[in-house]
């Protein structure tokens, strides 16, 4: 698929989260607008989205929506058309989602506004059409060691095997979605509620729920410490 072909697609970024877990941090500041390279994490962002072909989004926001709106306008000097859906309290991943219902009419992508993508969008919006997908999920491939030693047994409780201090391969959802309208038919109005209480319902009423596995590109910042250590990588790059 051209990149022109995605000329009239939106992408729905969700902006309203409070950003508990980057207090103080956050207490004046909403978590989208921490400095990355002196430019929010935001930017980087819809910079990622553009580059993928997408220029018209918008941007669901709450807390210090004010700052946000301040910085982006429009979006014009950004080279992309930004509309705003703002409520007055945060009200989770999907019921942010929901406030933007009004700006979407064909498939759209969904992302959340605290994470880093560096991965190709236009294959994931390619395998959602090629499916004929309701949902599709960014999935990425996490790696942990488990600290202990894992001991399997049989029904007896004859041990059968030891295995020191594994590692776990897991699938763990990014938080970028590629989606049908419809969904937001399935969110209730001005309510917190998870994308994961919709996704589990769209998968007991058997919708098409389909994924993509990302090996690399993706990076939550959820928390001090992450974002502290990809602060500092920032800053090395832009001494390079």
């Amino acid at each position: 698929m051209l990149q022109r072909e995605y000329k009239f697609m939106k992408a729905v970024i969700i902006a309203g989260g409070l950003g508990v877990r980057l207090r103080p941090l956050t207490n004046k500041k909403p978590k989208p607008m921490l400095p990355l390279d002196k430019k929010p994490l935001l930017e980087h962002l819809i910079k990622w989205i553009k580059k993928n072909g997408i220029k018209d989004i918008v941007l669901c926001v709450s807390y210090l929506h004010e700052t946000i709106e301040k910085y982006f306008e429009d979006g014009s000097k950004f080279g992309v058309k930004i509309e705003y859906a703002v409520s007055k309290k945060p009200l989770a991943t999907a019921g942010q989602l929901k406030t933007a219902q009004k700006f979407i009419d064909d498939t759209f992508v969904c992302v959340y506004g605290d994470t880093i993508f560096d991965f190709n969008l236009k294959n994931m919006i390619n395998e959602h059409k090629k499916k004929k997908s309701f949902v599709t999920m960014g999935l990425y491939e996490y790696k942990t060691h488990l600290k202990y030693g894992v001991i399997d047994t049989k029904n007896s409780g004859k041990v059968s095997a030891w295995n020191e201090k594994p590692e776990i391969k897991v699938k763990i959802n990014m938080g970028c979605y590629v989606m049908e309208p419809k969904i937001l038919n399935f969110i209730p109005k001005n309510k917190p509620y998870g994308m994961d209480n919709v996704i589990k319902k769209l998968i007991a009423d058997r919708f098409a729920i389909n994924s993509v596995l990302v090996k690399k590109g993706f990076i939550d910042v959820g928390d001090k410490k992450t974002y502290e250590k990809l602060r500092l990588e920032y800053r090395k790059r832009g001494k390079i």
